[in-house]
């Protein structure tokens, strides 16, 4: 089960769907693609400073006080967490 937080200051991703095995799993393929988007959007789009670190079954997250810009992206991330979820519910889990 992949649980996902999105709160004021970060976004915090933990564990694997389970869905099929690795390198095949499609719902983790989608969560990881959403969270390394939200990134390189931040990074390259905005001028805002964020702090993150993706690993195999985590990603971190924290941002501070973000432009309206990047506000936006986080909220794109938090639909498309949010469709994953409602199409895989035994798999993606909001926190």
């Amino acid at each position: 089960m992949i649980e996902v937080s999105v709160r004021k200051d970060k976004v915090s991703v933990i564990g694997h769907s389970g869905y099929d095995q690795p390198g095949r799993d499609v719902v983790c393929a989608g969560v990881t693609a959403l969270c390394q988007t939200l990134v390189r959007s931040i990074e390259n789009l905005t001028e805002d400073a964020i702090k993150y670190e993706i690993s195999p079954g985590r990603a971190d997250i924290n941002y501070g006080n973000l432009s309206e810009k990047s506000k936006t992206l986080v909220d794109s991330f938090f639909i498309g967490i949010c469709m994953i979820a409602d199409e895989f519910p035994d798999y993606v889990r909001l926190a």
